[in-house]
């Protein structure tokens, strides 16, 4: 029973892995990954971030104000960019789509389980 349980779960995965809405993801989430533009926004978001801690720690309440502005521009410059914005849609879709086979999956599941009559012999 293991092994056709096994073998029934990696049809499934590649299923999962071919399909459309999944494929898109990965690779969205690829050029995101790879996107020189998107890279240097997080580095500056993380340098600014870095800069206001230290402000605040040697107690430079202005400076902090100022770093603290900047990352909200920056934060807000790195969400509207459009590859950032196409994968957050396609996560949502790819999300719905894992949700929505798990979802079925647990309530089949638990079908059989409900339907199966218990045999204390099998123990």
């Amino acid at each position: 029973m293991e092994e056709s349980i096994q073998k029934e779960l990696e049809i499934l995965e590649q299923l999962i892995a071919s399909h459309p809405i999944i494929r898109e993801f990965k690779e969205v989430q690829l050029r995101a990954q790879n996107n020189t533009a998107l890279k240097e926004l997080e580095a500056q978001i993380k340098r600014a971030q870095k800069d206001a801690v230290q402000y605040a720690h040697y107690d430079k309440p202005e400076a902090e104000k100022i770093a603290i502005k900047e990352i909200e521009q920056l934060q807000a410059t790195y969400d509207q960019h459009p590859l950032v914005v196409r994968y957050r849609d396609v996560l949502y879709e790819a999300n719905e789509l894992l949700q929505y086979v798990t979802t079925t999956l647990q309530k089949k599941v638990n079908h059989v389980i409900e339907e199966e009559p218990l045999d204390a012999s099998k123990d």
